[in-house]
């Protein structure tokens, strides 16, 4: 038997505060000459268009081909830089990972605030057993083991935590050289006539990171910029380009890919530079810098941008602005490029790759806002958006139905229609009217019946009367060759309760369609053709006629809407005949009604301007809304929009308000001049209608803003013109009403020659105006409606309708 030595094994914790070094990390470079700013901050990164080269790219290369392009170097599609290995590797090994080769490990759940030590003696035996064989046997013995302290609880966890820290701070450093890296080798391939700058908010600099291209002029490009002042690009049709003054007071110029780039980027520039702290520490850098250079370098500019609206908020307040406003518009970047939109046609331009935004605090524990936030916020924006739109909508539409009547009321025969006296017309009090006089026949049963039981009632005597309807309406679409006859559907018994409730005080009674048709009429003879012939055919079924929306001195319902209304009584129940003016109808169609509801509830006729809207917004959310809009617009840039893209038109004049208000008055003037060369291209609109000369409006103001006072004296004349037009023609229409009614010019001298009888006068001028209306009207009749006078002789041959 022999004897072995004592071995003695120690588990001995590394040594305190000592982290390994982290391969390849020769220290964090910082430029030299750079001002010791706060690394608060947010940095943007974009595609801009190289000088050297056409944006949008030539035919035959097209977008989609460079869009490939530049996402064949790219590891996210999203615009951001992914942290993950390119390998990836199997859910099994992802599952275990391995951490014994990283230098930044540390086990926070490893006792390292003890040592164990173990004595052990091992013996060796020699032992023979069957079969003649020798083998070996040792015997281990513990001696004894004893654990000694290494310190106390609270100094161990303190440096235990401190370990921590060290360890996360070394690992963020890793990735943010991993990061850098990558962010080099996504530049090296940039796509022909693509430029890539970077944004850093917190040292106000402006950086070219992509490199040039084979007729890039490398000495014209600007290479680095610290940012003094910031403005939208003047005489930029394309709405794409930043004016950018140094600190030393050179200017450049950068154009974006994206108009949504623009936008986004001279916000982030506005903020940054009303940031007090920044400009102070920026400013001092850039006096110490200028003190040592030469004599004939320029002088520091401290001039601070006129759109730096953020300078009057706490830095802390506008670093929240900053960060909420960027998240949102790169959360919205990456909307457009994924395709996600409802109605989206493509994914964006080219420029989309590469937008791409982040967040830097000095804190590092610090996260990006969460995305949950960010959607919610922007489902928020997004909805004021859509009621800002729709305000916009409305009003134009209403601006529409009010200038066809205008027009309308130059017909001849209006005069003579505007002296009708229509049958129980309520008059302007159409929609609040409790005292209606027409109503359903209040049946004995009615008395016992809940309210649901007596509208499902009177849905039931809609039904029966229905058919009858329908036959009148084909007479008189037979008759008079309507341009729309519609009939139905029956109202819901649920929604007869929510009409009686608003406007009759909760009486179904009032409630007189629940059968219902429409009639559309080209013109206001063929209107008061219908109504003679709806006379002479059915007369004593006739209860009410609604003439007043139609009357010169009464207003229109909401929204501008006028029309006229037959109520007439079929099988015990009073139906309702809705006859409307074919130049009226082709503004909303059946989509009218939606129009009256929508301007009724939002009180939309209160508004003079839509832009009034905007009132009281601050100008965090005039800036985020400026981002919902060019969500809107993504597919169409403003270069590039036709006259017959309603939809977008209609966007990009919302979005013109929001520039008037934000102070962007530089694309509003570019918004407003496009829009107008599109109203004058409309083969349905053209330069004189007044769409255009409402645009031409908001122009004048623009260049008033913009001190441009010439051109807005101009703009000036040409609308004073327009409205002078208006008014002779009217005089014209009047003149030739009149000229078919005096019979020798000694008429018109005792007409005119009266000055000290204006009040009788006045009567009995409007007397002979009627007159001679009606004079006009007999004779259309005669040439267009022949047929009225060969219905009367046949009224007892009429079907019994009742």
């Amino acid at each position: 038997m022999s004897d072995a030595g004592v071995e003695e094994a120690v588990e001995i914790p590394p040594p305190e505060g000592e982290i390994p070094p982290i391969p390849g990390d020769d220290s964090i470079e910082v430029p030299d000459g750079s001002p010791p700013l706060t690394r608060n901050g947010v940095i943007l990164e974009a595609a801009f268009v190289d000088p050297s080269s056409s944006w949008p790219p030539a035919d035959g290369e097209g977008k989609n081909a460079i869009e490939l392009q530049a996402s064949s170097v790219l590891l996210d599609r999203d615009g951001t830089v992914s942290l993950a290995s390119s390998k990836k590797s199997s859910k099994s090994k992802s599952k275990k990972q391995d951490t014994s080769e990283d230098p930044t490990f540390v086990d926070v759940n490893k006792k390292t605030n003890t040592k164990s030590i173990t004595r052990s003696k091992t013996t060796t035996v020699e032992e023979q057993t069957i079969g003649f064989r020798w083998c070996c046997k040792s015997k281990e013995a513990v001696l004894d083991t004893h654990t000694t302290e290494a310190g106390n609880d609270a100094a161990l966890v303190e440096e235990k935590e401190r370990a921590v820290e060290e360890a996360n701070a070394l690992k963020k450093a890793m990735k943010e050289k991993e990061r850098e890296r990558k962010k080099q080798d996504r530049y090296n391939r940039v796509p022909d006539g693509i430029l890539i700058y970077k944004l850093d908010t917190a040292t106000h600099t402006v950086e070219l990171l992509s490199g040039g291209h084979s007729n890039t002029d490398s000495d014209s490009l600007l290479q680095k910029m610290v940012v003094a002042r910031a403005s939208p690009l003047e005489n930029d049709k394309t709405r794409r380009g930043i004016r950018l003054t140094a600190i030393d007071g050179t200017e450049s110029t950068l154009i974006a890919c994206e108009q949504r780039t623009a936008t986004s980027w001279l916000e982030a520039m506005d903020m940054m530079l009303g940031h007090g702290g920044r400009n102070k520490a920026v400013t001092k850098a850039a006096k110490a810098e200028a003190s040592g250079a030469d004599a004939g370098a320029g002088k520091p500019s401290t001039k601070q941008s006129s759109r730096a609206w953020a300078g009057g908020l706490k830095d802390a307040e506008r670093d929240a602005i900053e960060a909420e406003y960027l998240n949102l518009a790169s959360y919205s970047n990456k909307l457009i490029r994924a395709g996600a939109l409802p109605n989206q046609k493509g994914k964006g331009g080219a420029g989309g790759i590469y937008y791409s935004m982040e967040y830097q605090s000095e804190q590092s524990d610090h996260e990006n806002e969460a995305l949950e936030s960010i959607a919610k916020r922007r489902a928020v924006i997004k909805d004021s958006w859509d009621f800002y739109r729709m305000i916009c909508s409305l009003l134009r539409d209403k601006r529409k139905y009010d200038e066809i009547f205008r027009k309308l009321q130059l017909d001849p025969v209006y005069p003579y229609l505007n002296s009708m006296t229509g049958l129980n017309d309520p008059g302007d009090a159409e929609y609040e009217n409790a005292d209606k006089q027409v109503l359903q026949h209040d049946l004995p049963e009615f008395i016992e019946m809940t309210k649901i039981e007596v509208a499902n009632s009177l849905v039931k005597k809609a039904e029966e009367a229905l058919p009858s309807l329908v036959e009148i309406c084909k007479a008189l679409a037979g008759s008079l060759g309507m341009e729309e006859v519609g009939v139905g559907p029956i109202k819901d018994p649920n929604t007869a309760i929510r009409k009686a409730e608003k406007k009759y005080e909760g009486d179904l009674l009032k409630v007189t369609d629940y059968c219902r048709a429409l009639l559309v009429v080209k013109d206001f003879p063929s209107l008061l053709a219908l109504l003679e012939l709806a006379r002479d055919s059915f007369g004593p079924l006739i209860r009410r006629v609604k003439l007043s929306t139609l009357k010169s001195d009464h207003g229109s319902l909401p929204g501008g809407y006028r029309d006229c209304k037959i109520n007439l009584e079929l099988k015990d129940h009073v139906c309702e005949i809705q006859v409307h003016l074919w130049p009226m109808w082709t503004v909303c169609g059946v989509d009218g009604f939606r129009h009256y509801r929508h301007c009724l509830e939002y009180s939309t006729d209160s508004f003079v301007d839509p832009y009034d809207a905007l009132e009281g917004l601050d100008r965090k959310t005039l800036a985020e809304l400026v981002v919902m809009a060019e969500e809107a617009v993504a597919d169409i840039p403003l270069d590039q929009l036709e006259w017959y893209h309603e939809k977008f038109i209609l966007d990009y004049f919302a979005e013109t308000g929001l520039f008037m208000k934000h102070g962007l008055d530089v694309w509003a003037e570019t918004t407003l001049r496009q829009l107008i060369k599109l109203r004058c291209e409309s083969p349905e609109i053209g330069p004189d209608h007044h769409e255009t000369m409402i645009l031409n409006n908001y122009l004048e103001r623009v260049l008033i803003k913009l001190k441009k006072t010439k051109e807005a004296k101009e703009i000036s004349r040409k609308l004073k013109a327009y409205e002078e037009r208006n008014v002779n023609e009217k005089q014209e229409a009047e003149t030739s009403l009149w000229g078919s009614f005096f019979n020798a010019p000694s008429d018109v001298y005792d007409a005119v020659m009266d000055p000290n009888k204006k009040e009788r006068e006045e009567e009995e001028m409007l007397r002979k105006e009627v007159k001679a209306s009606k004079k006009k009207w007999r004779k259309i009749r005669q040439e267009r409606f022949q047929f009225l006078d060969s219905a009367a002789p046949h009224q007892e041959e009429k079907k019994d309708y009742k």
